[in-house]
């Protein structure tokens, strides 16, 4: 549970992340670069008077989750695409979670709104005591009556302080899964969807420029050492990236990735290479139904 002051700077997080969700999305054009983006939402999150709580993820067609750029990176949207943004954004530790979808494709536009649909199923269907299975069911019977399919093994997520994820999940897909939403918990809930023809599942690819800390022992090499420590100190455990730290090019940084101090989050992308749409809002659950903080 949340105490009225705490769930103050929620309701602040989440304000700043639907105002930068929405800006960010008519900053996505063709010929855009992905780093101009990314820095320019995690700047306009600063500005705002928040903090990113992970980087910006720009997800591009079959990419579903866990991309950004990394320093120096040039590739720009390309025509004809649709673009996910992803953007988290914290309060003194209070988090909100917020995604759009942007097709610059009219083919695309049927993934768009069916996410949205679903999205609004789920949180309409979110209410202290439900089955998270009961939530999954809306989301999917929603998507699948647009003639489309969930990503089954894409989920929403419980939400602590500092934490991104905390151990409850909110499936795309109805199950047998009794697991109950509770009053005070605080959710994200993001629909994935793709083609019928899709596999409805992503796979790991490679490295997304994505990183978290995953042992807190300092190693015992100075340069490591002292990286490691600014890590600890700039980012404890929230996700963060390499671009992030001056020194990221650097044999330290590499040395801490090699002795598994911190690790990379793989891109999640279809697995038969088809599109992928998204929707995200974070919800507060109450008594009789939600609060959502990032309308």
């Amino acid at each position: 549970m949340f105490d009225e002051e705490e769930v103050e700077k929620l309701r602040l997080a989440g304000r700043i992340a639907s105002e930068v969700r929405r800006w960010a999305a008519g900053r996505v054009r063709p010929g855009k670069p992905l780093l101009e983006l990314c820095e320019e939402v995690e700047g306009e999150i600063r500005r705002r008077g928040g903090e990113p709580a992970f980087p910006c993820n720009i997800d591009i067609n079959e990419v579903g989750a866990h991309y950004t750029p990394p320093s120096g990176e040039q590739a720009t949207i390309p025509e004809n695409s649709i673009v996910k943004v992803d953007l988290g954004v914290h309060v003194e530790g209070y988090i909100a979670d917020t995604a759009v979808s942007v097709c610059l494709s009219p083919e695309y536009e049927i993934l768009r709104k069916a996410a949205e649909e679903a999205l609004k199923a789920g949180i309409q269907a979110m209410r202290a005591g439900v089955r998270v299975s009961e939530v999954g069911f809306a989301i999917q019977k929603t998507i699948e009556g647009f003639g489309l399919k969930p990503i089954r093994n894409l989920t929403g997520h419980s939400i602590g302080r500092y934490l991104i994820h905390t151990g409850k999940h909110i499936p795309n897909v109805g199950g047998m899964d009794g697991l109950r939403v509770e009053e005070g918990e605080l959710y994200a809930i993001e629909p994935f969807v793709t083609l019928r023809s899709a596999a409805g599942e992503v796979v790991g690819g490679p490295c997304g420029n994505i990183y978290r800390v995953s042992k807190r022992k300092l190693p015992k090499e100075r340069e490591e050492r002292r990286l490691m420590e600014e890590i600890l100190e700039r980012f404890s455990t929230l996700p963060f990236t390499s671009r992030w730290l001056k020194e990221a090019s650097s044999q330290a940084f590499k040395e801490l990735v090699r002795g598994k101090y911190v690790s990379c989050y793989p891109m999640l992308v279809e697995r038969t290479g088809k599109p992928v749409a998204q929707a995200e809002h974070t919800v507060l659950v109450l008594k009789d139904g939600v609060e959502v903080l990032t309308e």
